[in-house]
């Protein structure tokens, strides 16, 4: 696999769907600029959180073609997919199927019951859900308040709970007249006024069991009945790999992607899919790795290599330990340590980590932006709280929201912003932080609206309402805007740097790479046989050379 530039959007990213992508890809401007193209999820046939809710890996027809999937191959341009192993949404097949035949669904067991799991482990609760015993659960992290349960309604009228790490709803109609009269003896007016009754509460987020019915409470058996047989859900789900079902469903996952051209499969959420009561259910061990060497091999099959992805401190080293099992990891140090290294002017803990890279022959996917922030939680351990901290009001100095983990409070995760405005929406420095990532250890992914000079959008945050920070650095880039920001300096220059990036034969993971420095100047060597390429960067000036 080669190490050139890869792109990395959405299917609507630019121009509004995947064909339009692959227009803007064939602009003389942009021939011959990128080696891959790391396209979002939502390029699937998916529900929730911009794609990361998959229903199916078929190819969502409303943002892409297949045609336009064969068109980028035809550019020699392979791809990088997603393949999200822990869940999967509420209205896929497997889970639709359970709804509708409950015991006698053949996919009873594709999700985890969350019952039979914890058999055994601890009480049962007046609920219908086994409470564990904290011996067994001291050890797991959950993402959200209580247990992660969905209680899912049997066709036999039973509540069944199933484990659901990440989000979910319960929806329930709204009632008409009609509809009570069909389920009660109750005379037309008293329906419509019960059905107000209840519709008010429900949509003020009242829980059934909770509905004040006043002089109708004589229909509450009815009613409440009416409303849990009809509801529906909103949801990504927890696989069960135990089940041989799951197993076959992640093989036919790997081969439709590689059929798409995938040369490179990110693996979403993969440390939470191993549980086992009394074991960590986040990076367990040795469950997780059991998993990937499964996966792997599956992934071997179908040509494939599997990039797993996660966000942990420096100082846990699991970045390290993904190295050493040999897969591909993400370099997510290196947006915020340039950042660090620009303001601060000093580029030696930033080299420092380009070296370990290097001494340690780690293979990484290194960026600046990306569709979620720039990492935060990952530099502890790298550089020194209270310098974290200043970075943090840097960032949101100029425009950037800081998302905490899990909603805890001080326990930082990421800034949302663009890497553009990171920067002050200074050109300079925008390109000198492109040319340190060119000339950085690893596949650089370029995130498109970063290409495109994209400035911090709170007017799609505003839109997006409560949780939507991360819309800052997902604007959707019209064809008209794309032509008008190939026309600047500050992109026309990044393309260059990723042109020769591409094109020049001294890059690639079986290169050599030195890197010293002398006071702020840092210099890169790249060479392969009698090629060689060099890159000096100043950091005290943000002024850069590269010699060929």
């Amino acid at each position: 696999m080669s190490n050139g530039p890869m792109l990395n959007a959405y299917p609507d990213s630019m121009g509004g769907t995947l064909d339009d992508i692959v227009k803007a890809l064939k602009k003389e401007e942009l021939k011959d600029t990128f080696e891959s193209f790391y396209i979002l999820p939502s390029i699937f046939n998916t529900d929730l959180d911009r794609g990361f809710s998959v229903i199916d890996y078929g190819i969502n027809e409303e943002l892409g073609s297949r045609q336009a999937i064969e068109d980028i191959k035809g550019m020699d341009i392979d791809l990088k997919l997603d393949f999200i192993l822990n869940h999967a949404s509420v209205l896929s097949k497997e889970f639709q199927d359970i709804i509708k035949n409950g015991e006698k669904s053949k996919y009873k067991d594709f999700f985890i019951d969350w019952n039979k799991f914890w058999e055994g482990c601890g009480q049962m609760t007046e609920a219908g859900y086994i409470q564990p015993d904290e011996k067994y659960i001291k050890d797991m992290f959950f993402r959200k308040p209580g247990l992660p349960i969905l209680m899912v309604r049997f066709p036999d009228g039973r509540n069944v709970p199933y484990w659901n790490t990440f989000y979910q709803e319960v929806r329930y109609k709204n009632l008409e007249a009609e509809d009570l009269m069909e389920a009660m003896d109750i005379q037309y007016v008293a329906a419509q006024r019960l059905a107000q009754c209840v519709n008010s509460q429900i949509s003020e987020g009242c829980a059934v069991a909770d509905l004040q019915l006043g002089k109708y409470d004589k229909y509450r058996a009815q009613v409440v009945e009416l409303l849990e047989s009809s509801r529906r859900y909103l949801g990504q789900m927890d696989l069960n790999i135990k089940s041989p079902l799951v197993w076959e469903f992640y093989e036919n996952t790997l081969k439709t992607l590689s059929s798409y051209g995938a040369k490179i499969v990110r693996l979403d959420a993969f440390a939470y899919a191993p549980k086992e009561p009394g074991e960590k259910n986040f990076l367990n061990d040795p469950g997780t790795w059991d998993l990937l060497q499964k996966v792997r091999e599956l992934a071997d099959k179908n040509g494939v290599t599997l990039l797993p992805e996660i966000h942990a401190s420096y100082g846990e080293k699991i970045y390290e330990l993904v190295a050493n099992k040999g897969y591909m990891t993400y370099d997510f140090f290196l947006p915020g340590l340039l950042i660090y290294a620009i303001e601060k002017n000093d580029p030696t803990i930033l080299v420092n980590w380009a070296k370990e890279l290097v001494d340690n022959d780690i293979r990484v996917v290194n960026m600046l932006g990306c569709h979620d922030g720039i990492p935060l939680l990952d530099l502890k351990g790298l550089i020194p709280e209270e310098e974290i901290q200043s970075l943090i009001d840097t960032l949101v100095a100029r425009g950037g929201f800081v998302k905490d983990l899990h909603g805890a409070k001080n326990m930082y995760y990421q800034v949302n912003a663009t890497y553009y405005s990171a920067l002050g929406e200074d050109d300079k420095k925008m390109l000198f932080a492109r040319a340190i990532q060119m000339f950085m250890p690893g596949k650089p992914q370029v995130w498109y609206l970063d290409l495109f000079a994209g400035k911090n959008d709170h007017e799609a945050v505003a839109r997006a309402g409560a949780g939507g920070h991360k819309e800052i650095n997902r604007t959707n880039l019209s064809m008209e805007q794309i032509e008008s920001q190939l026309q600047k300096e500050v992109v026309k220059k990044q393309i260059e740097l990723l042109q020769l990036r591409k094109s020049h034969p001294a890059f690639g993971f079986d290169s050599k790479l030195s890197i010293d420095t002398e006071g702020s100047v840092v210099t890169f060597t790249w060479s392969k046989g009698t090629d060689t390429i060099t890159l000096k960067a100043d950091f005290s000036t943000y002024e850069y050379q590269i010699i060929k």
